[in-house]
């Protein structure tokens, strides 16, 4: 994940990926953060060398996360509310094959603990990186998977279906009948074969549509990243609709023209008086409506992500150019072509590096000026909702862990209080 945040929101968004887990990321910490386009990527890792996993929202289903739960570096899991459905969505990478079995062992526990833990109806989705190979063909267990893997399945890859006949899963991939080049999710060197996995519950195989390897993409060197598409049959549930603030533009009056073409406007709204009158509340709402007219109102769409402002044209002409690259080396595998690859690699390195700089230059800057101050206060209030995992109570859980529908209820007084 390191200096490649920004340009996997890019992915998501061209490829229109709602949730995304992800593995490997060798970040440490425990935290959530915007990684731009509005996407909020939640992670988990204690070393910044090895291991560590995520899950990406979109924007839009931010605010339905009800609970994180970090289990490990290599397991963590998501809890959304999406139109009365519960979703849980786990992310989750094995130890590989050289690794100790003690390792091993550990993972498969905490993954069990977390199926464990999801009460009995709920949508469970797990996005794993299995390490494993489940092999084509189904002899045997037709219960749990199709007929559509990719070579033979090794002892990790029968871990991987002996879990999905213990959770009653099915594996995803398996069941969609594609060209090899489309289901291998792991390509190096001479090397190809299937070891990322999407699994479901059984029962819920038929909200999901279809799943799919994406090739040409350079956000990952050797994996690949797998799309499954899947509906969900909500309960359809009648909800207030949230209003989208939109403030008025106060900032025009340090122009002089704005704040004298206001100043005109307003004595006309109160009837060429150059005393204001005593009802207050009148007042207000006249002053209020000409800011309005005179100076506009803001859109109350969501601003430009400040952590990403170096986002510039540069910076993604030379993402296209190493995306090409990278299809190029998949598609005719010669040295020549490998080359090619590394430089571009390199190149959006230092493009990103310096476009960074250049941003961070100019916002160090404009922080020194009157101005500018806001736009600290800004950052530090934007980088304190992006750290936070849940935004907003949407549920309670009832004594076996079942999660209820939350309504909010304003008394007379102006507070208001949570009802199930």
């Amino acid at each position: 994940m390191t200096g490649k945040g920004r340009e996997l929101a890019d992915m998501m968004e061209r490829r229109k990926v709602d949730i995304l887990c992800v593995q490997e990321t060798r970040w440490k910490g425990s935290k959530a953060r915007s990684i731009g386009a509005g996407f909020k990527l939640y992670y988990y890792g204690v070393d910044s060398k090895r291991n560590g996993v995520g899950v990406v929202l979109k924007e839009e289903f931010v605010r339905n996360v009800l609970e994180v739960k970090r289990v490990s570096d290599r397991v963590m899991s998501l809890k959304l509310e999406i139109e009365g459905v519960m979703l849980n969505v786990v992310s989750g990478y094995v130890p590989q094959v050289g690794c100790e079995l003690e390792e091993k062992e550990r993972f498969w526990s905490e993954l069990d603990e977390v199926m464990e833990s999801i009460p009995t109806g709920e949508r469970v989705v797990i996005g794993t990186d299995f390490n494993g190979h489940v092999g084509e063909g189904n002899g045997g267990d037709e219960e749990v998977m199709g007929k559509f893997g990719v070579k033979e399945r090794n002892l990790e890859g029968q871990m991987v279906v002996d879990f999905a006949k213990r959770m009653d899963m099915a594996v995803v991939n398996t069941y969609f009948q594609k060209r090899e080049e489309h289901r291998v999710t792991y390509k190096s060197g001479g090397r190809r074969t299937q070891v990322d996995y999407i699994l479901c519950i059984r029962g819920n195989l038929k909200e999901i549509s279809d799943c799919i390897v994406v090739v040409g993409e350079s956000v990952a060197r050797q994996h690949r990243m797998v799309v499954c598409m899947m509906t969900l049959l909500v309960c359809k549930m009648k909800r207030s609709k949230i209003e989208i603030e939109k403030k008025t533009k106060w900032w025009k009056l340090k122009k002089e023209e704005c704040c004298e073409e206001f100043r005109q406007k307003l004595r006309q709204a109160l009837g060429g008086q150059v005393v204001l009158p005593d009802d207050w509340e009148t007042t207000a709402e006249v002053i209020r409506e000409t800011g309005r007219k005179v100076l506009g109102v803001s859109s109350g769409r969501r601003k430009e992500d400040k952590e990403t402002w170096w986002w510039n044209e540069e910076v993604q002409d030379s993402i296209q150019r190493k995306r090409l690259a990278k299809k190029k080396w998949d598609m005719d595998r010669t040295e020549e072509n490998r080359q090619e690859y590394k430089e571009l690699q390199r190149r959006v390195k230092r493009e990103v590096s310096k476009a960074k700089q250049k941003a961070y230059d100019e916002l160090y800057t404009r922080l020194d000026t009157r101005e500018g101050e806001k736009d600290l206060y800004r950052l530090a209030r934007q980088r304190d909702r992006d750290g936070k995992d849940v935004q907003q109570v949407r549920v309670i859980k009832d004594r076996d862990g079942r999660c209820s529908q939350v309504r909010r209820v304003y008394r007379g007084d102006g507070r208001s209080t949570l009802r199930s």
